[in-house]
């Protein structure tokens, strides 16, 4: 039987790669998140469009209409402004995309509430208003989950430095907008009127109504309300 010495069965060790060679090995380079700048005039003045609408709430709810005017006067007056500021001076951000359009929210959604409890407002086009609100601040958060870049913590869902998406309105929602705008204008300074517009604001409503219900229809179904900013920068 024929025997194989002990040192012929013996394993050559596994090469091994010098550390040099290890280090030398590139390594994929980590994506940064893109951040801009959000402290900026235009979104400060939106800023205090939302911090006004407690003060704009209580005034109605004390009958104080003549305060509450003043507050809608200084909300439109700043709409314009900083709306203006963000084009002329190319002072625009992911964050006054969604910033905009969440104050106008804020202030319909004070004054839908508040007037309706003044029984100035029916009580089914408030329903309406906030139920439609609701079901778009509530897609809104999920979008900005789905979108905000890894890591997905706490900390940066809430940093709104780290743009993820984009918010585009329709246009049937701008014109949804205006209108209720209008409707809550003319309610609030109908009580201090000297005449009164009962038939006018009964048809305003009912047109309110009808856009408020297309333009949370049209969030739905196109392709151009809201954008993943990751999508955009893959297809350039």
């Amino acid at each position: 039987m024929l025997r194989l010495p002990l040192s012929a069965l013996r394993l050559k060790p596994a090469t091994r790669l010098p550390l040099r060679a290890l280090s030398s090995v590139p390594r994929p380079p980590r994506r940064q998140a893109i951040r801009e700048n959000i402290y900026t005039l235009p979104n400060l003045l939106t800023s205090s469009r939302i911090l006004s609408c407690p003060v704009l709430g209580w005034s109605i709810l004390v009958d104080n209409y003549h305060l509450a005017t003043g507050i809608l006067v200084y909300a439109g007056l700043t709409d314009l402004i900083d709306g203006y500021l963000a084009r002329r001076y190319k002072m625009s951000s992911v964050l006054g995309t969604i910033l905009d359009p969440a104050a106008d929210k804020i202030l319909m959604t004070t004054l839908t509430i508040t007037l309706a409890i003044q029984n100035l407002l029916p009580a089914p086009l408030a329903i309406i208003i906030i139920g439609r609100d609701v079901l778009l601040s509530l897609s809104a958060f999920y979008i900005r989950f789905t979108s905000l870049p890894h890591p997905k913590t706490f900390k940066r869902y809430w940093d709104f430095s780290i743009p993820s998406a984009e918010v585009h309105p329709t246009f049937i929602s701008k014109v949804n907008t205006a209108l209720q705008l209008l409707l809550m204008g003319v309610t609030t300074v109908h009580p201090i009127l000297p005449f009164d517009l009962g038939i006018a604001l009964q048809g305003l409503q009912w047109t309110v109504a009808v856009t408020t219900i297309w333009s949370g229809l049209s969030y739905v179904f196109s392709k151009n309300a809201v954008r993943i900013l990751s999508e955009r920068r893959s297809r350039k």
